[in-house]
């Protein structure tokens, strides 16, 4: 078993208005793990103001209360935030503008996606996706994905994690940064239930080569690879998301990697 220990909410105070997205700027709070595995490591965070569009800003005010939430020390209670019970969950960390998203989400419509990313355009975006579509089963969390799993979800309330395209880091002292590490892996498993899917991709080859190092070193974990035909969730990504697609410009070799947990 690990502990964390979670710095002071209190030392990021924000005057923004309650629900409307918004995170403090510089050094987001960080969790401090002892289980002597590598995590990734946050660096200061600033966000540029004034980005979203004034329509964008209406759907942001109207619809963030009831389908999005900002990180906090307060765990999801997913049945009363989704209206149902019963229902498998997946948590998407770095869902970008969330076109694959909203793409993939009607195509399991009895799976509950939440969304997890920093930049609020992003979710704006993946938001009016959400309400012109009519899609009920997307929800939100504008946050760091390690610390929204380490301080929103308990041990075993997860159905899948998915983590599509991550930054790659490429320099070699940002490597830290990468969220793929072994105290990541063993965070999702440990969030996952018992027959859990991870499901990751990547364009970046020296990030390929990362990830390959690391497909064994979660014991929780069973390496299924790719393609996976009996994965127990929806694995085809539906549609090209934008890394992907200037991946492809540059003739990247996509890979992907699924686990599960045993």
């Amino acid at each position: 078993m690990w502990t964390i220990n979670v710095m002071n909410n209190s030392d990021f105070p924000t005057t923004e208005r309650p629900g409307t997205g918004e995170l403090p700027h510089g050094r987001p709070p960080q969790t401090e793990f002892d289980t002597g595995l590598d995590y990734p490591r946050l660096g200061s965070v600033t966000f540029r103001r004034g980005t979203l569009t004034d329509n964008q800003e209406v759907l942001f005010e109207e619809h963030w209360p009831r389908l999005g939430r900002v990180l906090d020390d307060t765990p999801v209670d997913i049945d009363s935030w989704f209206g149902r019970s019963g229902h498998p969950t997946i948590v998407e960390i770095g869902s970008g503008t969330g076109t694959s998203t909203a793409a993939m989400a009607p195509c399991e419509a009895d799976t509950n996606i939440i969304a997890v990313e920093l930049y609020k355009p992003g979710l704006a975006k993946l938001l009016g996706a959400v309400v012109r579509g009519d899609i009920s089963n997307i929800r939100m969390i504008r946050g760091d994905g390690v610390e929204v799993l380490a301080r929103m979800f308990g041990e075993e309330s997860l159905d899948g994690v998915r983590i599509f395209f991550p930054d790659p880091w490429p320099k070699a002292r940002h490597h830290k940064r990468r969220i793929i590490q072994s105290g990541t892996l063993n965070l999702i498993a440990s969030r996952l239930k018992p027959g859990g899917v991870v499901h990751v991709a990547t364009d970046h080859a020296g990030y390929a080569e990362w990830i390959d190092e690391l497909v064994e070193v979660e014991p929780m974990l069973e390496y299924k690879g790719w393609p996976w035909p009996q994965a127990p969730v929806l694995t085809d990504r539906q549609v090209i998301t934008k890394f992907e697609g200037k991946g492809l410009d540059k003739d990247h070799i996509i890979r992907e990697y699924l686990w599960t947990k045993k």
